[in-house]
């Protein structure tokens, strides 16, 4: 670089320090009006101010891109986790079932509530008999959502039917509540003929498009960035709509899951990330998964309105839900919400809790369950009984042993959907697997008691 051309890069670049000083060295500045400034950048040679040691810290502000409200100190704080308060859990109800304040009750109606309940025992008794069915063998996998319920029934009932939903793998009372049937949960978790996976996903991975649910992917937080994605898609189609993302506090720890906060946060995407801080991590607790002050913690530094709520007061986490959406399609922003609950069953029916934590602390919690609580709330508003309840809960088991038994005996769906849906047109190599598959089949038919599976249409 020539010389010329250099001192001309070098008054650039002393324009641009000093710019952010103008507005204190100047000949009339009220607090140092001796301090005169002749101009810049070549001014600043003479500026007094500009070399004196005593700054006044308030008139002179950081002027660094990367933090915008930062101010100067003297004083060399470290801000330790340790030393900052807790974030407080929002509640409306108590163990009890009694609202607490009365501007807080969502105000529902006794209709409302009692679907409310009566799918949170359904979703429970639907636990029970596939989490049997597996100890029995016919059923390969499942994870049950004891202690959960109320996340899931309080946050779908406040959000639109129409919004895109994200899942992790433990929402099935979502699915319930938007209409996905007992003979949906079935079909899925026999993979039968009638399965909307088409048998292609092992029981629990559950999905929907006529729900807006997408299906779930095992691996822990890949639908985090999806979910992103999906609101700022909706975002720019002007729809009024959000997204919602579910995840837990072990998939908090994921890579992902940082991707998504980051991308929704600065492109300002309308979606709740909705996490269920259930205390485990599959058998890690959360006192060895992180060290801050839990998941709601993460969200003031990604820029994100936060709030945590009681995961097992079913109102409370209406009222958070139907908030945080109001502000995802009004204002275009991402909400984070953490609902503290605790995970009553096993992690899945491939764990055993016990060899992790203990009876009595199951027990402890197993106490203040949101399903109990809610129905302590309508026993006390007179709309439910211990007749009722018995009489609900057998009605309950009857629908589910129904749809059990008929999802039990479908046939499986035609081998040849293991290749389809991926090419518009199958391409000649899966066209050449397809039939080698197709000779292997007549070669050792007594290994294959059907063959309907691949030759008869659903």
């Amino acid at each position: 670089m020539g010389g010329k051309a250099a001192s001309m890069a070098v008054a650039r670049g002393s324009a641009a320090i000093f710019q952010g000083l103008r507005h204190v060295c100047n000949k009339n500045s009220p607090k140092f009006p001796s301090l005169a400034c002749t101009g810049f950048p070549s001014g600043h040679q003479r500026c007094q101010y500009a070399s004196t040691q005593g700054l006044d810290l308030e008139e002179e502000r950081p002027q660094f891109p990367g933090s915008t409200k930062a101010e100067f100190t003297l004083n060399m704080d470290f801000h330790l986790p340790e030393g900052a308060p807790g974030i407080p859990v929002y509640r409306v109800m108590d163990g009890e079932g009694r609202i607490l304040k009365s501007s807080e009750d969502p105000q529902l109606s006794k209709d409302t509530v009692l679907e409310m309940y009566r799918k949170m025992v359904m979703l429970s008794t639907m636990d029970g008999i596939l989490y049997n069915a597996q100890r029995q063998g016919r059923i390969s996998f499942y994870m049950t959502n004891y202690g959960e319920e109320g996340t899931h029934i309080g946050s779908a009932a406040a959000l639109d039917p129409r919004d895109m939903a994200f899942g992790q793998y433990r929402e099935a009372g979502v699915f319930l509540w938007r209409g996905y049937t007992l003979d949906d949960f079935m079909n899925q978790c026999f993979s039968n003929d009638l399965d909307y996976n088409k048998g292609r996903a092992f029981p629990v991975n559950f999905g929907s498009k006529e729900h807006n649910f997408a299906t779930y992917s095992s691996p822990l937080a890949t639908q985090m960035p999806h979910a992103a994605g999906a609101a700022y898609a909706l975002k720019r189609a002007g729809t009024g709509l959000c997204v919602v993302c579910y995840f837990g506090d072990g998939a908090a720890s994921e890579g992902d899951a940082h991707a998504a906060f980051n991308f929704a946060a600065t492109l300002d995407c309308p979606v709740i990330f909705f996490c269920r801080n259930n205390g485990y991590a599959i058998s890690t607790p959360t006192t060895e998964q992180y060290r801050g002050d839990g998941i709601a913690s993460r969200g003031s530094g990604y820029g994100m309105a936060t709030i945590r709520v009681d995961g097992n007061d079913t109102f409370a986490v209406y009222n958070v839900t139907k908030a945080a959406r109001e502000m995802c399609v009004t204002e275009n922003r991402p909400v984070l919400i953490e609902a503290m609950t605790y995970r009553i069953g096993d992690h899945s029916t491939s764990d055993d809790s016990s060899a992790y934590r203990t009876r009595d602390e199951v027990n402890h919690y197993r106490g203040n369950s949101p399903i109990t609580r809610l129905q302590r709330y309508l026993i006390n508003q007179g709309w439910w009984d211990t007749e009722q309840e018995a009489d609900y809960r057998e009605k309950a088991k009857q629908q589910v042993m129904e749809a059990f038994r008929v999802g039990e005996v479908r046939k499986k769906p035609p081998l040849s959907d293991l290749l389809t849906d991926v090419y518009d047109t199958m391409e000649p190599h899966l066209a050449k697997q397809t039939q080698h598959m197709l000779d292997h089949i007549q070669q050792n038919k007594e290994q294959y008691p059907t063959t309907d599976i691949f030759t008869e249409e659903k």
